[in-house]
């Protein structure tokens, strides 16, 4: 099951679970893996802050936190995205928030599908399939309208 939650924020209303939920699924099957739980739950940065420093012993900002409880080929986990963050992203990206948000859950459920970030060529890959899976989401044309 895939849900979608926010804790001291209010969850982005162009969020569409209908169509989000069959896509991540997609997504998993498509990393030659299965559906299992999955929560994206939508916060700030001070409860993401908070999260990081308990948790991970980080004592800085961050978009997301992918917390991974997969097994045996089974997509399991925690996404803890801060809206603040993306908010920031896209200002620095000049994209879309929706376009960012988007971007940060997908890249959440590729560190569950097993993708790092954290060599030049694994940023690579995972921009590379970021983008990839953005497009098939949501067209290019459909992101540029939602700027204006």
């Amino acid at each position: 099951m895939i849900s979608l939650n926010s804790v001291d924020v209010v969850k982005p209303k162009f969020i569409k679970s209908r169509q989000l939920k069959p896509f991540i699924k997609t997504l998993v099957l498509s990393e030659g893996f299965v559906s299992g739980d999955i929560a994206i739950v939508f916060c700030s940065d001070e409860y993401l802050l908070k999260v990081n420093q308990d948790f991970l012993n980080h004592d800085y900002y961050t978009d997301i936190i992918t917390f991974d409880y997969c097994e045996n080929g089974i997509i399991n986990g925690d996404l803890l995205i801060s809206l603040d963050r993306v908010l920031d992203n896209c200002s620095k990206e000049s994209t879309s928030f929706q376009e960012e948000l988007h971007r940060v859950i997908f890249h959440g459920i590729l560190h569950l599908c097993g993708f790092k970030d954290k060599s030049k060529k694994d940023i690579e890959v995972m921009r590379f399939k970021e983008s990839y899976y953005l497009n098939l989401y949501v067209p290019r044309e459909t992101l540029g309208d939602l700027k204006k």
